[in-house]
């Protein structure tokens, strides 16, 4: 085997670890795949010699290419990221299952859609925060990445941190949109079905997918009626963006349980699509979001 040979291969063990940093940084899997594929071209122009941590080098490198790319993406005013999780399985009813593959493309979507909150950051906000809180790199290497200091490295986290935070709206959520149903979730948590019809279409659609499969509920009567058995006091609702559209991360005891998304028209909602399986919902929404 040559030396680019084992060079190579040591790459392809650092691979999969380094596009899931280019993906949370980037939310598109075709962008983190050009990112690790020009990260592995700097190190064979490089050459391993002289490298003594070549997962610490290849983070960094990675890293800073992310950023430029996220910089790239500013001068451009490129719209935040945009998914269609509705349009891959709600449409099943009654007893039929979820092809396997659709679901993972669903699962994956919808992980991607919550990562859009991170829109709301600055590029170098958002890769101190992926880097420490998604993959506990150390403030100096960050501070090594974006060319800062330690300190100035810890306060773009923490702001990061600050606009993420359970209770801050995404940054291109429509306002009054969100406000219908954060006032939808405050009924369903009080029990309050009178408050429930007012907000509610009266042809609205309940569409949940479930381990059991999927489920749909039509009327506003059985949607409130629905709504308001979810109410638990020991729940938290964690705002998102989910498919474009306005939506909540619920966790139990900092478990998630359920991620919905609204679609309001004219002050109502008119349908909401449901995402209720705990084991699947632990293995893709990250741990930052809850």
């Amino acid at each position: 085997m040559t030396e680019e040979d084992e060079l190579a291969a040591e790459f392809q063990t650092q691979r999969s670890y380094l596009h899931a940093i280019a993906f949370r940084m980037l939310g598109s899997h075709a962008d983190a795949d050009d990112a690790v594929q020009e990260a592995w071209l700097r190190l064979a122009r490089t050459g391993g010699g002289g490298i003594e941590d070549l997962r610490g080098w290849l983070t960094t490198v990675t890293s800073r290419i992310c950023l430029d790319t996220l910089r790239r993406r500013g001068v451009r005013g490129e719209q935040p990221l945009e998914l269609e999780v509705g349009a891959l399985a709600w449409d099943a009813a009654g007893g039929s299952r979820v092809d396997p593959e659709e679901e993972a493309v669903l699962a994956d979507s919808l992980a991607l859609a919550l990562y859009v909150v991170m829109d709301a950051l600055t590029p170098a906000e958002r890769v101190a925060f992926v880097l420490h809180d998604v993959f506990e790199v150390p403030f100096d290497a960050i501070a090594a990445v974006l060319g800062r200091s330690t300190a100035a490295a810890k306060m773009l986290a923490s702001r990061a941190r600050g606009r993420l935070r359970p209770g801050t709206p995404p940054a291109d959520a429509h306002a009054a949109a969100r406000d219908v149903v954060d006032a939808f979730l405050a009924a369903a948590g009080r029990g309050d079905v009178a408050t429930l019809l007012t907000m509610l279409a009266p042809e609205v659609e309940l569409r949940t997918q479930s381990p059991e499969g999927p489920t749909v509920i039509r009327g506003a009567d059985r949607v409130a009626a629905t709504a308001s058995t979810y109410a638990r006091r020991d729940a938290l609702a964690h705002p998102a963006l989910v498919d474009g559209v306005p939506g909540v991360l619920i966790t139990v005891g900092g478990r998630p349980v359920t991620v919905l998304a609204f679609t309001v028209v004219n002050g109502v909602i008119t349908t909401i699509l449901g995402l209720t399986a705990p084991t699947r919902l632990g293995q893709i929404v990250p741990s930052w979001a809850t």
